[in-house]
């Protein structure tokens, strides 16, 4: 185990390198002095190992390096421990022999992994041993057990995803508005890549094997993540509904007629679509209402996190530019902190989303022409609800039709609108 922790804990050594920047780490670091257990959750794969990294790096700074103490608790090595979360103590120790200096700074992955993990926590913390704890898991139900209601008020958390078009640009040297208008083609050709695989970060740098890799994430995900982690014995009827849900992404249903189409049943439609939700693979949307009763009965949608997932694992005959489109800039919002909407009553209108008492109607059009503009319109200017802005968003268009201008919506291109510049 000694040398487990060795592994682990390069950084005691020397500071990590060739990690990529995060525009979630600023606040992350602006809350650094609160004491409370700082909590990462996301999907797998979307970079909360590597903020951990460059926290790690930012505080190596300040205290001692050799009290910054790293785990991740999906090796192997450390199964032993994972049964009873007091065996965690020893981690501590072992650091402490090793290097000779007091564990200041904790870092706990995947600490879902562990039993009762919230017991160990919340001690540590209640004795003030260890200046800052932090922690992540890959399940949206990390704090909503029953032990985890022992750490009410004793932690802060952030939602990491896969990298944001604005965050891959800066990835690829466009740093600036000049940058984004000169290289217009680039952007495009990213555009189309970030449609088709998504964006995660080891994805975005393998030049032959995105396919490979977005299936392994997914494998993972559905096995550990979903069955494994809500102990389903029927792997089949999971798998099978869902592919079925993955594959009618941005489509209209209700759980009876999921369930008619795989010979399931309504309850067990919704408690997989809820496990689907709860691994962050997609995102159960409602029809906008100002009651809940209505939301709850209407009829749903189901988007995913990440482009790689429905390009790559949905069934499809030929490539489905408006989905998968559609689905990317829900992606772009969800990662702005979104709550995400649609209307369907008489005439529909993609999404409203909603934020900070902001609210924006969209409307998602791949490619907007003079035999579809009327239709694609109508869904922004027939709507009766006050909303602050109203937006056509296109793949690589900008003009914007009298008819569109007189109601004041405006048409904005994918990739001048998320640049951020």
């Amino acid at each position: 185990m000694e040398n487990a922790l060795l592994r682990h804990n390069p950084h005691w050594k020397a500071p990590y390198g060739g990690l990529q920047d995060r525009a979630v780490l600023s606040g992350i670091i602006d809350r650094l002095h609160l004491r409370q257990i700082h909590v990462l959750k996301g999907i797998r794969r979307s970079g909360k190992t590597t903020i951990f990294k460059l926290l790690i790096n930012h505080l190596s700074q300040r205290v001692d390096p050799q009290g910054i103490l790293y785990v991740n608790l999906d090796d192997p090595f450390f199964t032993e421990l994972c049964g009873d979360s007091k065996h965690l103590y020893r981690l501590l120790e072992l650091s402490e022999k090793i290097t000779g200096v007091k564990v200041t700074h904790l870092f706990l992955d995947e600490v879902q992994n562990v039993s009762a993990w919230e017991k160990f926590v919340k001690a540590l913390y209640d004795s003030q041993s260890i200046a800052k704890i932090f922690i992540t898991g890959s399940n949206s139900s990390l704090l909503d057990g029953e032990y985890a209601k022992l750490l009410s008020g004793r932690y802060i958390q952030d939602t990491i995803t896969p990298l944001s078009f604005a965050e891959v640009l800066k990835m690829r040297g466009i740093t600036n508005r000049l940058l984004l208008l000169e290289n217009k083609p680039q952007l495009l050709q990213l555009v189309d890549e970030m449609m088709e695989y998504g964006s995660f970060y080891e994805v975005l740098l393998e030049p032959d094997h995105k396919r490979e890799l977005i299936l392994s994430y997914y494998d993972t995900i559905v096995f550990k993540d979903c069955m494994a982690s809500n102990h389903l014995r029927d792997a089949k009827s999971f798998k099978e509904i869902a592919h079925f849900i993955i594959s009618n992404s941005g489509s209209l249903y209700s759980y009876n007629s999921i369930a008619k189409a795989t010979l399931t049943n309504d309850n067990t439609v919704k408690e997989y679509i809820r496990i689907l939700e709860e691994s962050y693979l997609g995102q159960e949307i409602r029809q906008y209402a100002h009651s809940l009763k209505e939301q709850i009965k209407t009829r749903k949608k189901f988007y995913l996190c990440d482009n790689g997932f429905l390009a790559q694992t949905a069934f499809r005959f030929s490539r489905n530019f408006g989905k998968t489109f559609e689905n990317l800039v829900f992606t772009e919002f969800a990662k702005r902190g979104f709550e995400v909407y649609f209307h369907n009553k008489e005439f529909e209108c993609d999404f409203l989303f909603k934020k900070e008492g902001e609210i924006l109607a969209v409307q998602v059009c791949y490619d907007l022409t003079p035999q579809n503009s009327a239709r694609e319109l109508q869904g922004l200017w027939r709507l009766k609800l006050d909303v602050d802005r109203r937006l056509l968003i296109t793949y690589n268009q900008s003009e914007v039709p009298v008819a569109a201008e007189k109601e004041g919506i405006e048409v904005v291109a994918f990739w001048d609108y998320f640049s951020g510049f």
